[in-house]
């Protein structure tokens, strides 16, 4: 079964979340010396999101780690709903390991080391700059801190927001080859 034009094809990918930050960039006066707390712990979620650079549409779901059997239970949820019929992501193990298989909907696998490809990186970097550099008193209020940017809510919420995800991740080469999709299973 393979992707054809018309169907709903989403690129998708994890972020780490963890109590171990980064220093952002931040403007600040000429002359004026910035100092960032960094905040060093080892706990970790992470934050699934599949995204339509077409349509802007937007999924996203808390994940407990990167193992396939993890994964999968978000992935057969998604592709159930109406809005993804495959997707597009890296090779990383728990993507192509047998729970992830298993999972009813065409996937394509992006070349190694080609995350530049997949526009969810682009995505991730606006969650970061929404989060990162600011220091948590746990992991939960951490979550709590991305849940609003993500969410369906108004406001700021890139899920709420269709066209901004279009603008963002809707990029020309992408747009071109989904429309070139062949109509058919028939493959010239």
């Amino acid at each position: 079964m393979g992707l054809k034009a018309g169907q709903g094809i989403v690129w998708g990918d994890e972020m780490k979340l963890g109590l171990r930050g980064q220093v952002r960039k931040v403007w600040a006066p000429r002359g004026v010396a910035v100092a960032q707390a960094v905040q060093i712990g080892w706990k970790y979620i992470h934050v699934a999101v599949a995204l339509d650079p077409l349509t802007g549409r937007l999924w996203w779901a808390w994940q407990k780690n990167m193992k396939g059997e993890e994964m999968a239970r978000i992935w057969k949820a998604w592709a159930a709903e109406p809005g993804i019929d495959g997707w597009v992501w890296d090779g990383a193990r728990g993507h192509t390991g047998e729970d992830m298989q298993a999972v009813d909907a065409p996937q394509v696998v992006q070349p190694p080391y080609a995350s530049e490809l997949n526009p969810v990186e682009r995505f991730f970097r606006e969650l970061r700059r929404a989060i990162e550099g600011r220091v948590y008193p746990d992991l939960q209020a951490k979550q709590a801190a991305l849940a609003p940017v993500l969410s369906a809510r108004p406001g700021n919420a890139w899920q709420a927001d269709p066209a901004r995800v279009r603008q963002l991740c809707g990029w020309d080469w992408i747009r071109k080859a989904l429309t070139k999709l062949p109509a058919d299973d028939a493959m010239p």
